[in-house]
């Protein structure tokens, strides 16, 4: 009865988004506020893989409508947390008496995301540690929330998406949540990435502790800080060192590594009072092929050089782009719309022209959709990518950024 109500609920919030896609659609104007407020109530309860698809979605900032866009941000930072005795029963039947264990289980989380949320607790010794809790029956109800989500991403055909690209988008989020499920993965995920970054001072990890931890419950050490999203109007001098290492430490997982930490939204970090960079939740990391790497730099390389034909080249070497026409002067206004950001010394991500320009070619982009197929293997790569991006545009980041891709451009060529 439970698997049924949920699918009801999916599918009524699913037929509200295409009323409004299809008024849009027929000239008209749809209320993006209201559906926002819909979604956010309706996902917030229900959890799970329709949730995680609307944080991946509110990560778009500039292909949105604005209100929808805040509305479904809110899922990042509001979302309703389950109620304790839920998460109770789980923690139960990991520990068995709770008292024999702890001193104290903090009942409201303090982070609640789409598969889990995360609560305070205290042991007998007296340490603080966090509680990684999964929501109970997720395991059981997930690939039949999968097949809603899947009847929903087919409304991105009216948007002129292929229906092969909403395919992998749909596999590779299916892939990165069960995925997530997977707590034995993220803590060891947790302690490669301890050790891999044990020399960027600038940047803390929790340590899991393997043993209070198990299928449904990942106990780590609690690392206190400030969520990033908080900081935007702090002290400048503290966003900048954020900004450097956030930069430092993607650059070395992508280029040295081949992997990156998949989950960019902003609730996902923190700073501490010691201005470290505190990065939460490894249930999703994935690899990235050099030769991936290597296609994408040759796509960064056509664009600051403002070639559309280059760009092309490189939008079909990546896998994209397979109809006729290719979209040149669309090219064009990207290549001039991103520039900005890589010519010489420090500029600044906070910068309202590159947002206004981005945003301005956002229709253009969706009504090019049909030519302009994005790659089906770096659907991931790319939407994690520009939600850093986004951090970087909320700590007002001033980079040089010609400075750091060139070695990387010339690496690319090697």
């Amino acid at each position: 009865m439970r698997e049924r109500g949920r699918t009801r609920r999916l599918l009524g919030l699913g037929a509200r988004t295409g009323g409004a896609l299809m008024r849009t659609r027929m000239g008209g104007q749809a209320d993006w506020r209201a559906l926002g407020e819909a979604l956010f109530e309706g996902l917030s309860e229900l959890k799970g893989p329709a949730m995680k698809l609307a944080q991946i979605m509110s990560q778009w900032d500039d292909l949105l409508p604005p209100d929808l866009a805040e509305e479904l941000s809110r899922l990042q930072r509001q979302a309703e947390p389950m109620p304790w005795e839920g998460i109770r029963r789980t923690l139960v039947d990991e520990y068995g008496d709770l008292d024999a264990v702890f001193s104290e289980i903090e009942q409201r989380p303090f982070a609640s995301a789409s598969m889990g949320q995360v609560h305070r607790a205290t042991t007998l010794g007296g340490e603080t540690l966090v509680l990684k809790v999964q929501y109970p029956g997720l395991v059981d109800v997930l690939e039949s929330d999968l097949a809603q989500v899947r009847r929903l991403m087919r409304l991105g055909r009216w948007l002129k998406v292929p229906q092969a690209r909403l395919d992998a988008l749909f596999e590779e989020l299916a892939v990165s949540l069960r995925g997530e499920l997977d707590y034995h993965a993220e803590a060891e995920a947790l302690a490669r990435y301890r050790r891999r970054y044990a020399h960027l001072d600038s940047l803390v990890i929790p340590e899991p502790l393997p043993e209070l931890s198990g299928p449904r419950v990942l106990a780590m050490r609690y690392e206190p800080g400030t969520p990033l999203r908080e900081l935007e109007a702090g002290d400048d001098d503290l966003r900048q060192k954020v900004a450097k290492t956030l930069v430092d430490w993607i650059t070395e997982e992508l280029f040295t590594h081949g992997e990156l930490h998949a989950d960019p939204h902003a609730g996902n970090f923190a700073v501490n009072d010691r201005g470290q960079l505190v990065l939460y939740d490894l249930g999703a990391v994935i690899p990235v092929p050099e030769s991936r790497l290597r296609a994408m730099l040759q796509l960064l390389e056509a664009t600051l050089a403002k070639d559309p034909l280059a760009m092309d080249e490189a939008v079909l070497k990546l896998g994209g782009r397979q109809g006729q026409g290719a979209p040149l002067s669309l090219y064009r206004e990207s290549a001039e719309a991103v520039e900005p950001l890589f010519r010489p010394g420090e500029q600044a991500f906070g910068d309202v022209r590159v947002h206004r320009r981005l945003r301005e070619l956002s229709p253009k982009v969706w009504a090019a959709m049909d030519r302009l197929q994005p790659p089906a293997n770096t659907l991931l790569l790319s939407r994690t990518l520009n939600g850093h991006y986004w951090n970087l545009v909320r700590l007002g980041a001033r980079l040089d950024m010609q400075a750091r891709t060139r070695p990387l451009l010339e690496w690319a060529k090697g």
